[in-house]
Parts: C-alpha cells; structure tokens; sequence
C-alpha cells in the first residue's frame, strides 16, 4: 500500500479501517462512548491546520472523516496540538496519555473517561499507525 497524505479523506478511511479490524483496540474501547475532533495545528516545522473526525462507540468507529470546518460537527472531544507534537505520538516516541497530562496536547471534553481508558488511547494511536503517512510539504 502506498503511503497515504495525512489529514485527507483516504487517511480517515485507512485509520477506520485499521479500527475495524484491530481487536486489540475493539476489546480496549468496548466501554468507550464519544466522538472526537483530532486536530493538528501549525507549527515551525508544518504550515498546516488538519482535522479528523471519528465517531468512536464500543470499540468501532462508525464514521471517519477529513474536516475542513471546525464548525461542520460538534464531538465530545477535541484532542489538539501542534504538528511536532502530534507526529511524536504517530511515531511512538512519546505516549498519547503522557502527552495530555503533560499539556503537550490539549483535550476539550470528559478528561476522567479518557483516564478511565489509557489503552484505548494508546491501542487507537496503534491504529493509526497501521498504514503509511506522509504529511503535506
């Protein structure tokens, strides 16, 4: 499979698809209710403003989608920060919890369920990593 650009609709429907067939996350996520924002913000190194919206429940995902208006939806959650950030959890160099407890990325919604969850965060990361990306120039 050739690598997908993040941030577009190909990227959200090979991160659903990842979902549906991961029972490491389906079994980490079972209890899991919300939908979510996942945005990546500009920094030095990337001049792009990317959002992802999944519709996550009970370990599926019953929609993914590239977002171009923050507006078009209304999740639950809203998990962001700046590129570098972000692109250290897709390269599994820092852990998706460490990171929001730390500020390095920032969440808009219910902190608590998601510390009652730490591996369906991590088993989702491990989800988006199932497939190649390349970011836009």
């Amino acid at each position: 499979m050739a690598a997908i650009l993040f941030g577009t609709q190909e990227w959200a429907d090979a991160m659903k698809q990842a979902i549906a067939n991961s029972q490491p996350y389906k079994e980490a996520a079972k209890k899991w209710e919300g939908d979510m924002y996942i945005i990546v913000e500009p920094d030095a190194s990337y001049k792009h403003r990317n959002i992802v919206y999944v519709d996550l429940w009970h370990g599926e995902c019953r929609e993914a989608l590239a977002i171009k208006d923050e507006g078009e939806k209304n999740p639950k959650y809203r998990i962001f920060g700046p590129f570098t950030n972000m692109k250290k959890i897709l390269d599994k160099k820092v852990d998706p919890v460490q990171s929001m407890m730390t500020g390095k990325i920032k969440v808009k919604g219910d902190m608590a369920q998601i510390m009652r969850m730490p591996r369906a965060a991590v088993e989702l990361v491990g989800c988006m990593t199932q497939f190649e990306t390349v970011f836009p120039d």
